[in-house]
């Protein structure tokens, strides 16, 4: 599942809209984010693995990495 669906639905299950997300970012990071730029960083697959992992935070999850045994 790509990203901006993963994340689509965190935001739903949490009820939070895209708007709030960008004014939380907004706040977390320092940085102007609106919805217009999440949205289109979204759909476009820019977003950061940096500001990913800042988004799960707010939304009250984390990230978890592990190793593949083939």
């Amino acid at each position: 599942m790509p990203v901006r669906e993963r994340i689509k639905a965190l935001l739903a299950q949490e009820n939070i809209t895209m708007k709030e997300l960008a004014r939380l970012l907004s706040e977390k990071t320092g940085n102007k984010y609106s919805l217009q730029s999440i949205s289109h960083r979204m759909l476009r697959g820019t977003l950061s693995f940096n500001e990913v992992e800042i988004i799960t935070e707010i939304l009250g999850y984390e990230i978890e990495i592990k190793k593949v045994y083939k």
